[in-house]
């Protein structure tokens, strides 16, 4: 029986009505095909690692660019390198491991080494064995290194690129999405844990619902019963000249914890019978001298950095598939936090994550969305909350950074 596989090639069209989004396009492999050429390995920075991940010479870590997998080093003269992590030779996994440390990375396969400038350097048996066998004479190794990013570093995070033209990582962010980054990464850091979650939808019901800024009152019920975000908080969403980043923020504001839009729309988070066994977990300190309790900001293509109350963490969305996303937390605190300030940090990381009192829910709503359109490829989702432009705004019951993204 012959087959044929889908042509792949061939992307639906789609005007530049970013206030109506159509289905298909969290279900088309020819989508998902183009996103990896254009947006991952195009003209984008994807976030790595954290430079702390690798502090010492010798120091590796694995991760991704959209599906590419990725070797992140520091070589021995303390630069940073990234290349693709796959072997020239029959095209395995150089590096198998999430990091460690190391002199050279060799491919488990047929022993191929390469340096930790992502540069092909041995080949077993390159001479065969015996006077026989081996390479070709005149083989050049130099001709078969991987694909090397460039590398953009910014307040410890680690970004790369595989477009030779990407701009510089400030321009690409922008004055105010830099700012609101050095606001809260001000200093070195510590890790304190890290973990991955495998979500079952196609990644930007994902990255949408980071941008999305007025679900968090109504599907967080968590977050309102303790009246640590509401809508009627000041606060308000940032969003870059070209729709690409943003920043939510909020400040808890005594005036407003009582809201009579909460009370007329009779909602489920309004909730006022339930405690907690130990209520400092959410005194927390303003260690950023703002007010600000909230601030959710993300960088176009799959970057999140988070600060709620004194948990903060770093995201990394990667596309596993048309329908499955891997996301990635690190929580991190600072080197010079003390010890009553980090176990603060550690109690409140039970805000967020998989099973986390806040963001439980956000793991959950994206299988909603891509089990609710199975059949409505042909439907579109309605995102005009707060009109359809993508420009800031000092509120946040709108979906204003949302058609920045997909304006982006």
């Amino acid at each position: 029986m012959n087959t044929v596989n889908p042509d792949v090639s061939e992307v639906r069209q789609w005007g530049n009505d970013t206030s109506h989004i159509p289905y298909w396009i969290y279900q088309d492999p020819a989508v998902l095909k183009q996103e990896q050429e254009n947006v991952f390995q195009g003209a984008t920075w994807n976030y790595l690692c954290l430079e702390a991940e690798i502090p010492k010479p010798g120091d590796y870590r694995t991760t991704f660019v959209g599906e590419m997998p990725v070797v992140v080093t520091r070589d021995q003269d303390g630069e940073i390198y990234a290349f693709e992590n796959r072997c020239a030779h029959r095209g395995a996994l150089i590096a198998i491991e999430d990091g460690g440390n190391v002199e050279e990375l060799v491919c488990v396969y047929h022993a191929w080494s390469y340096d930790l400038g992502g540069n092909l350097k041995g080949i077993a048996f390159q001479q065969g064995v015996g006077g026989k066998g081996g390479m070709p004479e005149g083989f050049q190794k130099e001709r078969y290194n991987p694909k090397k990013l460039r590398i953009s570093t910014i307040c410890g995070l680690v970004f790369g690129s595989l477009d030779e033209d990407v701009p510089s990582i400030e321009e690409y962010l922008g004055d105010e999405i830099l700012e609101r980054i050095e606001r809260v990464l001000h200093k070195p850091i510590k890790i304190l844990g890290k973990f991955k979650q495998e979500l079952p939808n196609n990644w930007k019901p994902y990255f949408e619902n980071v941008k999305d800024t007025y679900h968090a009152s109504l599907l967080h019920v968590f977050f309102t019963t303790f009246k640590i975000n509401r809508l009627s908080q000041r606060g308000g969403v940032i969003v870059s000249d070209d729709g690409a980043h943003h920043v939510s923020y909020s400040m808890i504001d005594a005036a407003s914890r009582d809201s009579a839009e909460y009370d007329s729309e009779k909602l489920r988070s309004n909730k006022e019978d339930f405690g907690l066994s130990d209520p400092s977990f959410l005194k927390g300190v303003d260690e950023f001298g703002d007010g600000i309790t909230l601030q959710i900001l993300s960088v176009f293509p799959g970057f999140v950095l988070q600060q709620i109350q004194n948990s903060i963490a770093v995201r990394q969305i990667l596309p596993k598939g048309v329908g499955a996303t891997e996301l990635n937390w690190t929580y991190i605190g600072f080197e010079d936090d003390s010890p009553e300030m980090e176990m603060m940090r550690l109690k409140q990381a039970n805000l967020i994550g998989a099973s986390g009192f806040v963001s439980m829910e956000d793991g959950a709503v994206g299988g909603f969305v891509q089990r609710g359109i199975k059949c409505a490829a042909d439907e579109y989702s309605v995102v005009q909350m707060g009109g359809v432009g993508i420009e800031s705004v000092d509120y946040r019951a709108t979906e204003v950074s949302v058609r920045g993204f997909w304006h982006a």
